[in-house]
């Protein structure tokens, strides 16, 4: 008899460590909800970084995988072991997560509102120095576009919008431009056109296409000139047909200037409807804002990877 109370104790030890442990791996797991989360709200709402993020790790990965293959078959009997042991061990967690499942169900949730109420919300932030405006149904003429038959290029302004004195005075590079709309891919022709048809008929903007195809030797032109860009030859993806510049007339002139109220609305619909018609505007870049610029950012990357390549097998 003088075993049993000793015997108690060392269950009672038992199970607080029991529960101790379960407590850790609940406090574990919402950790890693709590990371999720975080990862997917930031992925939704920056595209771009998530694009920039998933093609690094795709370059990790194959990178792992090469030093993988080199590391000998006596791996995967370690392997092996350890994924017996791994198995154990999840089991365990399981249960333990099985157990508090209601407490775990209510972490998730709360974890999940605050990305869920973000994305919910988004479409209704206003741009700095730029006026609330009922897009979505810009957003639906959009869709409706691009559904459509294909969409033709309107006629172009006169010569002299592009050659007057102001503009060689405050945009001399625009003067020689291509502005040759069959140079432009055909995708990105249309989501342009698309906007230029919301731009005019829902705001009364007329949009003319000031750049198009931008050729390696134009490019590097104009970054040692330190006009309009910073980017070298094959590093624009203007010059792949993957970008246009884009600029608003009114009275016969192009506008640039972002003081000016009809001016800047005019840019900031433009870089709106861009992203809605799933487009880059270089309005949102952090760096040199370019207002007239749209862009294909993910097929321009994939553009100048596959030249990379090309040049890489060619030596």
């Amino acid at each position: 008899m003088a075993s049993l109370p000793h015997s108690s104790g060392c269950r009672i030890r038992v199970n607080d460590a029991g529960r101790a442990g379960e407590w850790r791996v609940i406090l574990l797991w919402t950790a890693l909800f709590f990371l999720f989360a975080s990862l997917a709200s930031w992925s939704l709402l920056f595209p771009v970084a998530r694009e920039r993020a998933g093609a690094w790790l795709a370059r990790r990965w194959r990178l792992f995988a090469g030093r993988a293959a080199q590391a000998g078959r006596g791996v995967a009997v370690r392997v092996e072991d350890s994924g017996r042991a791994a198995r154990a061990t999840g089991a365990h967690a399981f249960d333990g997560l099985l157990h508090h499942r209601m407490v775990l169900a209510m972490a998730l949730a709360l974890l999940l509102l605050p990305p869920i109420l973000i994305l919910g919300l988004r479409r209704h932030v206003v741009l700095e120095g730029f006026g609330s405006e009922d897009l979505s149904e810009s957003s639906s003429m959009i869709a409706q576009l691009l559904r459509g038959e294909r969409l033709v290029p309107p006629s172009p302004p006169p010569p002299e919008v592009f050659t007057n004195a102001e503009v060689r005075r405050i945009k001399p590079e625009i003067v020689s431009a291509d502005r040759r709309w069959e140079r432009v891919d055909p995708e990105l022709q249309q989501r342009v056109l698309a906007i230029f048809e919301v731009m005019s008929r829902r705001y009364g903007y007329r949009m003319v296409l000031v750049e198009g195809y931008r050729s390696p030797g134009r490019q590097a032109e104009l970054m040692r000139g330190g006009r309009a860009t910073r980017a070298g030859a094959w590093q624009s993806c203007h010059q792949y047909g993957l970008a246009v510049d884009i600029a608003p007339l009114r009275d016969g002139r192009l506008q640039w200037d972002m003081g000016d109220a009809w001016t800047r609305r005019a840019y900031h619909l433009y870089g709106e409807l861009a992203q809605q018609a799933g487009l880059e505007w270089g309005g949102n870049w952090r760096g040199l804002k370019d207002y007239v610029h749209v862009e294909m950012a993910a097929e321009c990357r994939r553009a100048r990877q596959a030249r990379r390549e090309r040049q890489a097998r060619d030596g």
